[in-house]
């Protein structure tokens, strides 16, 4: 076999990348050959290029995700080939998207400022679950009262979501667009509350107001809305960061600065 051609070399990554079962970079690809064998990056990248016109018209794909190429099942097969594994794939909850959301686009970002753009408190098991998927990983601590937590996402992050850098994320007006559009609720399709259940109500709710404790409104304690979140988060994409991996103290301290906090995550400071 002559490794010095390209054509001849294609075959040979093709069958190392469907053994690996993972993404491998060029440099890793490099690896697997005698130094005095071992192609260059230009003739690899060359020889990858012919193994993905190669794929055209077949059931799978090269695809290069951050941390490298790898070959995989074109997403149209999927329904079927998912069939071959009982475990039915996790559903992730609304409030743990969310928070993966603001980590992507907002990264590097603490657990106080998440609080701050969604209402609510994030709980625990949605970073420990975010953590143990691999999505997201503490590059450093701010430098404020308490040192809260910076987090961002990872290669894994990339490799899952099946994008080469974090500028591949869609523009989050493209994310506006896939919301449903719920029609205004009429307030003349509303059924009428019966006289007796009307006035029972009233009585509890006088009641709790001479308790003492009151009755909050339901909104009150209501997350924001899909659109509030994607309205937040397009006020923070400029100056979106490119790759938190391994980011060193000096330009976390910068981050910092260009991102204008201006006091303690007083939520980071319970919690931490």
């Amino acid at each position: 076999m002559n490794l010095n051609d390209p054509r001849q070399l294609a075959p040979l990554l093709e069958a190392i990348l469907l053994a690996a079962g993972k993404p491998l970079s060029i440099e890793a690809l490099g690896e697997l050959f005698e130094e005095v064998e071992r192609p260059s990056p230009k003739l690899l990248r060359e020889a990858l290029g012919i193994l993905g016109g190669s794929c055209l018209g077949r059931g799978f794909e090269l695809c290069e995700v951050g941390s490298g190429y790898r070959l995989q099942v074109r997403a149209r097969f999927a329904p079927w080939v998912g069939r071959l594994w009982e475990e039915r794939p996790q559903r992730y909850s609304r409030a743990l998207l969310e928070t993966l959301a603001l980590i992507a686009y907002r990264q590097p970002i603490t657990r106080g400022e998440i609080e701050d753009v969604r209402g609510v408190a994030v709980n625990s098991n949605i970073i420990r679950t975010l953590q143990e998927r691999e999505w997201i990983r503490v590059v450093g601590h701010r430098e404020v009262p308490g040192r809260p937590a910076l987090f961002a996402t990872t290669r894994g992050f990339l490799d899952d979501f099946n994008l080469k850098s974090l500028d591949e994320l869609p523009p989050l007006a493209v994310l506006r667009e896939l919301e449903p559009q719920l029609p205004a609720p009429d307030e003349d399709d509303d059924p009428a509350v019966p006289a007796s259940l009307q006035a029972r109500a009233d009585l509890a709710l006088a009641e709790a107001g001479e308790d003492g404790e009151g009755v909050e409104p339901a909104e009150a304690a209501a997350e924001t809305s899909f659109r509030s979140l994607l309205a937040e988060l397009d006020a923070m994409e400029q100056g979106l960061k490119s790759d938190f991996e391994d980011l060193p103290l000096p330009a976390l301290a910068e981050a910092d600065a260009l991102s204008g906090a201006a006091g303690p995550d007083t939520d980071d400071e319970r919690q931490g």
